[in-house]
């Protein structure tokens, strides 16, 4: 006697696609304007200077652009003009900042508010 070929029953399985719900949080606004430009930066004590543009103030955020991967915020503790500690830089200053970061020449400030 011949053996009848037995017929396997495959099952598909069926995945069910995960419908995700996208809940969007409200965001916090953040107002920018344009600060200045670094015009040199000390590697060492890690200090840039940045020609002011518009009036800036001790204790304010300040955002630096530039390069392909230099974008960061950070708050000023402190800045200096001819070796002395200043508290507010007016426009058209060249002013020295303490930057935890790299910056290059031409990199662009702007304050965060």
């Amino acid at each position: 006697m011949k053996k009848k070929p037995i017929k396997k029953i495959i099952k598909k399985k069926v995945a069910k696609k995960a419908v995700k719900k996208v809940i969007k949080k409200p965001t916090k606004i953040v107002k920018e304007k344009k600060l200045g430009k670094v015009t040199h930066y000390f590697d060492k004590i890690k200090v840039a200077v940045i020609k002011f543009s518009d009036v800036f103030l001790v204790g304010e955020s300040i955002r630096i652009e530039g390069g392909e991967k230099t974008d960061f915020k950070q708050k000023i503790v402190s800045m200096e003009l001819n070796g002395e500690k200043i508290k507010k830089a007016k426009k058209g200053q060249q002013v020295g900042v303490k930057i935890k970061e790299r910056v290059r020449e031409g990199y662009k400030a702007f304050k965060v508010s």
